[in-house]
């Protein structure tokens, strides 16, 4: 019976030792992968090891629970998170900083009573601490926010969601027609599962809108813009050609860092993404990147050296050479927590979420206004449902409204992201403009200045359809000027009133070439004569004022005819008629010696452009419509030719009239350089005076 005990005891030692030892390796593994910040990986390791501790070695299973508690957090398994921080607790292995866990985590999960205790826990030791602070309050007041309410309309867009996560929806397309987003859906790139969360990296999928508005199935890009590796978080410059995305690559030996990459659209394709090389630094990480509505600075996420803790926003200036200097957002924006997923409204306003301010839970969505008085950001909590308890982030905005997408995990005991929809209704009155060729297409280098009486002194950017859209406030008076390289100036007034309801107002904006002929179009004379009808008005009205809005030019006014009758008889009936439109023109207020008529006859048959091949497709671009090109047509289409031949035109001579005094000195010299980075406002108003 002693050996027979003996021999137990031995077994069970040796039992013991195997476990012991199982464990230890599984730690080694675990550390390994938790070095390189594979959670998943990580976790199964820590589990396994926690296993096979013994219960009686309290310190070990303790320890343990924390390495495992640490990867179910940064996975987003908050149940299992917070049971594993409980254990912690329990094995009696807790410092200040577990509690600060399980109390933002039992935040996040809803329990607000449990979660104020053990901030108050921490606080009882880390006196001052603004985390547990700002925690504390959170956990005080999210019941209340919760009950309060907004008036914000939340729902889940089931069209764009998978039983995996879904997440930071980003509008593309001049009509908002296109959702990008990133997913880790099955369908995404790769074979292997991600050491970090287990299931596929996330790559860029797209929703598009059909003609009657609904969403299409998810799609992926069919490109080199996704690899095996995570891509997400993606965003477009305002002239949509460019896609800033974050990238994290993986290296079983090196620690997971994310950059941020750019990819180019070209033919109707995004290209491999290529690294931008925000500093020097290679150990910091480098995600969520926001355009600026104007263009010209780069928002992103980042842990390097500077910040005031956790992960911080800031930004870096875009220009024709390259990045800027790189700027922390600092205060208000930044605290000692989290700050992630920058992104803007049209107007100006930058959304981002925290886990660093007061909020209900997770991550809250913040607004930072700028101040018109100080331009210092001005916080604003949205409240709930745009906020809830879980993580709330990644906004994209339908132009000017404030309605879109935005992600979040509430609801969702795996922690998935999924894609919610979201509008919060309100009066809204925009000026959408169309800046375009006379006779050709939309001019996307074009700019929009824009002078309000109530102070506003905007320069707006063009898209590539030529068109752009601003807020505009009731009660206001504005003057728009549209100018591009090589066209003349065109200008725009309106008023805004009040009114009970959104209300979009539309302004053209056709430029004028200073390098080919323009048309102008409905000007009629009596038939066979050179007297002019009442209904040219509208037409040499419009001249009058394009005149008046560019001072300096001076223009050649022709009249051509088909090639029908004399060749003499045509020249006088032309001559005669540019003659007219010249009086009409004087009689206006134009100066003399800025018009020159001349009367071509048919010397000069039209040539057509490629604007003109959509109405006449049976045309081509720089067919020239002589007599014989005509005579080899149908009598109908002859028809047509000969009435495009019978026309008015205008040609730019000169663009500098009025500009030099009699002894060949400008008469307004160019102002001195004004200070680096200063607003020009004065530029701006010189633009509507000259």
């Amino acid at each position: 019976m002693r050996n027979k005990i003996i021999t137990v005891c031995t077994a069970a030692v040796m039992l013991v030792m195997t476990a012991s030892c199982g464990a230890d390796k599984n730690m080694k593994k675990g550390e390994k992968f938790l070095a390189i910040g594979e959670y998943y990986e990580a976790a199964i390791q820590f589990k396994k090891a926690y296993g096979k501790t013994p219960p009686k070695e309290r310190d070990k299973r303790g320890q343990r629970a924390a390495k495992l508690a640490r990867c179910y957090d940064r996975m987003n398994s908050h149940q299992k998170a917070i049971a594993a921080y409980r254990n912690v607790i329990r094995y009696k292995q807790d410092t200040p900083e577990t509690h600060a866990a399980l109390a933002r985590l039992l935040l996040k999960n809803g329990n607000y009573k449990e979660a104020a205790r053990e901030f108050q826990t921490v606080l009882d030791t880390l006196k001052g601490n603004r985390l547990a602070e700002n925690g504390l309050e959170s956990a005080l007041t999210a019941q209340r926010k919760k009950e309060e309410g907004s008036r914000y309309i939340v729902r889940k867009m089931d069209v764009f969601n998978s039983r995996r996560a879904d997440f930071s929806p980003m509008f593309y397309g001049d009509e908002y027609d296109r959702l990008y987003f990133t997913s880790t859906r099955n369908e995404a790139e790769g074979d292997e599962l991600s050491g970090i969360t287990g299931t596929k990296n996330g790559d860029i999928f797209y929703s598009e809108k059909d003609d009657k508005g609904k969403w299409g199935k998810p799609q992926t890009i069919e490109s080199g813009l996704n690899t095996e590796f995570d891509e997400g978080a993606c965003c477009f410059t305002p002239d949509q050609r460019e896609m800033y995305l974050t990238q994290c690559t993986s290296d079983p030996a090196y620690p997971r860092y994310a950059t941020i990459v750019t990819s180019n659209r070209t033919d109707a394709a995004w290209s491999k993404a290529t690294k931008l090389d925000i500093t020097r630094d290679t150990l910091s990480s480098y995600a969520h990147p926001a355009i600026s509505p104007d263009g010209e600075w780069l928002y992103f996420t980042s842990d390097m050296p500077g910040g005031k803790g956790g992960l911080d926003i800031w930004r870096v200036r875009i220009t024709g050479a390259g990045l800027g200097g790189v700027e922390n957002l600092g205060e208000p924006v930044n605290t000692a927590g989290d700050e992630m997923f920058p992104t803007f409204r049209p107007n100006g306003d930058l959304y981002f979420s925290s886990n660093g301010h007061p909020g209900m839970g997770g991550l809250d969505i913040f607004i930072a206004s700028p101040d018109k008085k100080t331009g210092k950001f001005v916080l604003e909590h949205p409240g709930y449902p745009l906020n809830s308890q879980g993580d709330d982030f990644g906004m994209t905005f339908e132009g000017p409204h404030n309605r879109g997408f935005f992600s979040s995990n509430r609801g969702d005991g795996r922690g998935w992201d999924h894609i919610y929809s979201f509008e919060k209704p309100e009066i809204i009155q925009t000026v959408k403009g169309w800046v375009y060729e006379m006779e050709g297409y939309e001019l996307p280098a074009a700019q929009v200045y824009m002078v309000g009486n109530d102070g506003t002194n905007l320069k707006l950017s063009v898209k590539g359809d030529g068109s752009f859209t601003q807020v505009v406030n009731p009660g206001t008076d504005y003057i728009m000027l549209a100018t591009c390289k090589g066209f003349l100036n065109h200008k725009e007034e309106i008023s805004i009133r009040q009114t009970d309801e959104s209300e979009e107002h539309v302004l053209q904006f056709p430029l004028a070439s200073i390098r080919v002929p323009v048309l102008i179009d409905n000007i009629f004379y009596d038939f066979d004569k050179y007297t002019l009808k009442p209904e040219s008005a509208t037409a040499l009205d419009e001249l009058v004022k394009l005149l008046e809005e560019n001072p300096n030019v001076t223009i050649e006014l022709s009249a051509h005819c088909d090639y029908r009758g004399s060749e003499a008889y045509n020249k006088k009936l032309s001559q005669k008629r540019a003659e007219t439109v010249v009086e009409y023109l004087i009689a206006h207020g134009i100066a003399k010696d800025r018009l020159t008529p001349v009367g071509y006859g048919k010397e000069k048959p039209k040539t057509i452009r490629k604007k003109l091949t959509e109405a006449y497709p049976w045309l081509k671009e720089g067919d020239v419509l002589t007599e014989d090109f005509i005579k080899q047509l149908d009598k109908d289409k002859q028809e047509m030719c000969n009435q495009l031949n019978r026309r008015t035109e205008f040609i730019v001579l000169r663009t500098t009239y009025g500009m030099f005094d009699e002894k060949g000195n400008l008469k307004n010299p160019p102002k001195p350089a004004k200070e680096e980075n200063k607003h020009d406002e004065d530029e701006i108003f010189d633009i509507f005076i000259e």
